[in-house]
């Protein structure tokens, strides 16, 4: 079919996320990857400066993954899990265990991120209810995103993504994220429920940065007090780490910047390197535990389709050969010096209300007449101009972000750069 074949034929029968139906211009067709570069149907080559909704790391159509992925279908492409195992799940799982941080024992496997999260919030449900205790409430940041199922949008924040399902939501604290000047009222205002209430069972956060909230950044021994006041008291932690993990603050995970750890941690995105849809729940041995019992039901009755999917697992663990290659690290501190290095001579930019970065994330607030938010004018107006450019960005509003994947040279790397200065002096 011809471009503008696909794209009646898509106006027609397509649904896509996240987007103003009555307004949208057509899609940009885009008919292949090779590293950092998407390629669309007019030709033009366009450089991937947000690693494709931030899930690709090593760049695209990588022939090693490709390959063990195209392995794995000639072997086994799917099958139950539930009574059955396989290979490719039971490695990828002692691998992660392997790099996530020491109290994580077991790994579950569903399908996405917001499946991990709602995997995550249920685990802790199932605990207090298989202790007999009834914890059902959850301490949640400010202007967080866990989401779109019904859970992951109960912990969010209350906002234009789930108005519409407001009033089924079940209740949350909702507390500002932690900064020296706020750290000491929200352990206080902390105590006072933990005191006053006995049915707060956790406390999920996004370490270190809120991604949809705008690449929202805040220190890790805040975080840290947070959590040691919340397992004190016996609410059990979940890092969501979905965005987060893999490089991207750069280190493996950030949960690696905590002294004290979560309890459990929710993964997907860059875990397959952007090959196919996997998600992560893993937990502590207590969380496990509390679902061996002789009482059948105290099991944990979730479960999906493609749990564990083979071919899914296998395009992790090729993510993961990748992400244990020295070179891959070297490339990921090329990006963090560089990103800072940026920040460093832009942080008093006139034009911008803020600018900051955390690893490979590069987050500019551009000042514009309408506040910072997800529906500012702006966005439409930034992508556009990048595409022009050759480069792909999907600004949060007016929060302009760079998540490149790790493949990208200093050179490109300097390309973006060079069009944001652009950008900025054409403001």
């Amino acid at each position: 079919m011809s471009n503008t074949d696909i794209q009646q034929k898509d106006k027609q029968f397509v649904w896509h996320p996240f987007t103003h139906l009555k307004y949208a211009e057509a899609p940009i067709q885009i008919v292949r990857g090779e590293g950092a570069y998407f390629y669309d149907a007019d030709g033009n080559k366009l450089l991937d400066g947000i690693s494709s909704w931030w899930v690709n790391l090593h760049g695209h159509c990588h022939p090693y993954i490709s390959q063990k992925v195209s392995e794995q279908l000639y072997t086994l492409e799917h099958t139950i899990f539930s009574s059955f195992t396989h290979e490719p799940a039971v490695k990828l799982a002692e691998r992660l265990i392997g790099h996530l941080p020491e109290n994580q024992s077991k790994i579950f496997y569903s399908d996405n991120g917001s499946t991990a999260v709602e995997v995550g919030l249920k685990m802790v449900l199932q605990y207090w209810h298989n202790q007999g205790t009834q914890k059902k409430k959850f301490i949640a940041f400010e202007n967080a995103y866990h989401g779109d199922t019904f859970g992951g949008m109960s912990v969010g924040a209350r906002n234009v993504f789930n108005n519409a399902f407001e009033n089924l939501l079940f209740d949350v604290i909702h507390i500002p994220l932690p900064d020296v000047d706020n750290i000491e009222q929200i352990k206080e205002v902390l105590e006072g429920w933990f005191t006053n209430h006995h049915d707060i069972a956790g406390f999920i956060f996004e370490p270190l940065v809120q991604g949809a909230a705008g690449m929202v950044m805040y220190e890790a021994k805040y975080l840290d007090e947070l959590i040691a006041l919340c397992q004190q008291h016996q609410v059990v932690c979940i890092a969501d780490e979905v965005m987060t993990g893999f490089g991207r603050t750069g280190e493996f995970f950030a949960s690696h910047y905590l002294t004290n750890k979560p309890d459990i941690i929710c993964l997907s995105k860059g875990l397959t390197g952007g090959y196919m849809p996997l998600g992560v729940t893993s937990c502590a041995q207590f969380i496990y535990d509390a679902c061996v019992s002789d009482d059948k039901t105290k099991t944990f009755f979730h479960g999906h389709s493609y749990t564990a999917n083979p071919t899914a697992c296998s395009a992790a663990l090729g993510s993961l050969d990748l992400m244990e290659k020295k070179e891959t690290w070297y490339q990921i501190s090329m990006i963090s010096q560089l990103h800072q290095a940026f920040v460093t001579k832009h942080q008093n930019h006139f034009k911008l209300k803020h600018i900051r970065s955390k690893g490979t994330i590069l987050a500019l607030e551009i000042n514009t007449e309408e506040h910072t938010h997800y529906l500012n004018h702006a966005s439409e107006s930034i992508a556009t101009y990048f595409y022009k450019k050759g480069i792909i960005v999907r600004p949060l509003g007016n929060i302009l972000y760079i998540i490149p994947p790790y493949c990208i040279s200093e050179s490109e790397l300097n390309q973006v750069y060079e069009v944001i200065h652009e950008f900025i002096a054409e403001l």
